[in-house]
Formats: C-alpha cells, structure tokens, sequence
C-alpha cells in the first residue's frame, strides 16, 4: 500500500496511538474506524489488531494518551484542594474529553473486560492525586495517616460519577460539590481520624 513506512515496536504502535488519538479527536469514538487509524498512520489493519483486538481497545488505549493528568490543587488546605478536584473532575466530564470518554463507556456496555479497563483509568491512576492531596493535608496535621486508603480517598468523585448516572448530564452543580465535600467527605476523613484515636 502507497504511504506505508516500515516501522516495528514501539514506533510502530506510537503511530497507530498518535493516530487513534488524532481521530478520536476529530471524530470522537463514533468516528473512530481501524481503516481511518491505520490510513493515518501509514500502516495495515493487521498491524493494529496484532496490538489491540477491537475498536473499543483501540479507542481506550487512544482515550488513555489523550487523558493529561491537571495539575494538582495546592490551596493549603484540604477543604479547598477536594474542591477544586472535584471541579476539576466535573469540568472535564462535560469536555470534549469528557464526551469521549462518555462514548467509551456507554460501548463498553456488558463487556466487563473493558469496563475493567476504564475502571483501572479511573482506579489506581485516579486514585493517585486524591492520596496525594489527603497526604498533604496529613503532613500539615488535618488529618491522620488511616485516611490514606483509596477507597476512602475517591469518595468524592465516585459520589460525583454518582450524580452524572443519576441525574444524566455530564455535569453538576457546584451546590452539590460543595455538598459532597461538607456533607459526606470531610466527615469522613475527621471520622476515620477519630476511629484512630479512639482504637
């Protein structure tokens, strides 16, 4: 085929990815084709498919290069940085970005292989800038170290995701992040601290 490069490994995949991303892009999910992909990126369809079996594996692995981590909230207080993740969180649902993912989910369906895979995006990685704020919030004495479990650092934006399934928009009130932050997490976080002075 005319335009194709003969590339291996790593360069190889770099540029279906670089492809994937750029069409997912353009066209979101519902626009994301492996003859567009691999016509992009100068190769085969077979190529692509050695690496990622199906258009929903090549639209996560695309979705996964595409997500940028924001940088964390440093407000000098952890009222403040779980608020401004959770606006973070609420911003990025409703953006193009968002609506991408939103694609993702609603093809991966029943297909628990690749909800496991969104739920990993959305798991330990995600789980990293919360354990980072609550870290912070330790080090400056608001709260003791037993916070310091995933689950109980993603609270907030699982009872966000929450709220988008529950009210069917990708977005929420700001009301309602404060809510969450006020009502259930701080809560939380103080109650753990008190479970740990009281053990």
């Amino acid at each position: 085929m005319a335009g194709q490069t003969r590339r291996r490994g790593a360069a190889l995949e770099e540029a279906i990815l670089g492809a994937a991303v750029a069409e997912l892009t353009e066209s979101g999910y519902a626009g994301l084709t492996m003859d567009k992909v691999a016509a992009r990126a100068g190769t085969n369809k077979n190529a692509i498919y050695r690496r990622w079996p199906n258009r929903l594996a090549l639209g996560l692995a695309g979705y996964k290069q595409l997500a940028k981590t924001a940088p964390l909230p440093d407000t000098g207080e952890l009222r403040g940085d779980v608020l401004e993740l959770l606006r973070q969180a609420n911003r990025h649902w409703s953006s193009p970005l968002g609506a991408i993912l939103r694609e993702l989910l609603a093809a991966a369906g029943g297909a628990t292989e690749f909800l496991a895979q969104l739920q990993d995006q959305s798991g330990d990685a995600a789980a990293a800038p919360w354990l980072t704020v609550l870290g912070r919030a330790v080090a400056r004495g608001e709260a003791v170290p037993e916070v310091l479990h995933p689950r109980a650092a993603t609270v907030a934006v699982v009872l966000l995701r929450n709220e988008f399934v529950a009210r069917g928009v990708p977005t929420a009130p700001d009301d309602v992040l404060v809510e969450i932050v006020d009502e259930v997490y701080l809560p939380l976080v103080r109650g753990r601290g008190l479970a740990a002075s009281a053990g």
